[in-house]
């Protein structure tokens, strides 16, 4: 079955986690998970560096695993995704790697950092607007687009390869109390989760989201999937979608515990905070989740923060921590 089509929704196991480790592994690094130092009454916060992947972002791990899923028939008829840029370098490295080509229809605000390493990477690129890429993901269909649907977000195996930070996590922070992550589609906080509550339970996982986009908070609010009405483009490209897909929605709510909603100012911060203290570039979606952590402190507690990726344009980098 076309990875595209509408498979239905069931947790993701340990052992596909497990599984996916074991064939991703000459694909991803195992990335390290370090001490913010912040002082000695500071909350315990690490970060974990999915910004030192090869394509500096945590997908990778998704979309290694699921090109490495397809059938023979499916690897000749190529592969395509849609994406803000991480997304696309994942499925794009990872089809490189197994002689795949690879199509990506690219959000046309992506910084041009990502848009340069995609290409680089042997992607043709379809720029579309915002609006018309959110709907595509939804329906899993773009004009003119054939060959192997790679979900960015909504595909299991995608997730089950993501998923494997969390196993990373676990080994080295074993101490931890919560982790948090950041919220874009839902792909990462699904995957942190189904191994998280799989394994530990009694850690708490947590989404972070801008307050330009937060329809996850909404969501929990309501009871339900819903749209953020609000919704606002930011250097925060990374994460914070119009809605919540209902399909996502089956799949985060049995895994996650809640979710922190920061400001750009806050985002901001956090990005020069891991800059001044631990020498990280860190895009803005990658900095939510400490900013989370920042603006809910767990005292006694251990935070993980997940620093999902750091493709950002440097000019504009520099712009945002001044």
């Amino acid at each position: 079955m076309d990875k595209g089509s509408f498979d239905p929704v069931r947790p993701v196991t340990l052992a596909e986690i497990e599984a996916a480790r074991a064939r991703i592994a000459d694909t991803i690094v195992r990335t390290p998970l370090l001490r913010l130092e912040l002082g000695p009454d500071a909350p315990d916060i690490r970060l974990k560096l999915e910004n030192l992947q090869p394509i500096n972002a945590y997908k990778l791990r998704g979309a290694a695993n699921a090109v490495a899923r397809l059938s023979d028939e499916d690897r000749r008829k190529g592969v395509w995704t849609i994406s803000a840029g991480n997304a696309g370098q994942g499925v794009a490295f990872a089809a490189r790697k197994a002689g795949v080509p690879c199509k990506v229809v690219v959000i046309d605000t992506a910084p041009q950092a990502k848009i340069d390493r995609m290409r680089a990477l042997g992607a043709d690129l379809i720029p579309t607007p915002f609006d018309q890429c959110w709907d595509a993901m939804e329906k899993r269909a773009f004009p003119g687009m054939e060959g192997t649907f790679v979900h960015p977000f909504d595909d299991h195996d995608f997730i089950a390869g993501n998923a494997t930070v969390a196993l990373e996590i676990l080994e080295d922070c074993p101490e931890a109390t919560r982790v948090i992550g950041a919220m874009g589609g839902g792909g990462l906080l699904t995957a942190i989760g189904s191994a998280v509550k799989a394994l530990r339970p009694d850690i708490r996982v947590l989404g972070a989201e801008p307050e330009t986009a937060a329809p996850l908070a909404r969501s929990l609010a309501e009871g339900g999937p819903r749209e953020f009405g609000g919704w606002q483009a930011s250097f925060v490209d990374g994460a914070g979608g119009r809605s919540v897909f209902p399909r996502m929605w089956e799949r985060l709510r049995p895994v996650i515990d809640g979710t922190v909603v920061v400001s750009l100012d806050e985002s901001r911060a956090a990005m020069r905070l891991m800059a001044e203290k631990s020498r990280v570039i860190s895009e803005g979606a990658g900095a939510l989740a400490l900013a989370a952590a920042l603006k809910d402190p767990e005292a006694g507690g251990t935070t993980v923060c997940v620093v999902s990726g750091g493709n950002i344009d440097l000019g504009r980098y520099c712009e945002l921590i001044a």
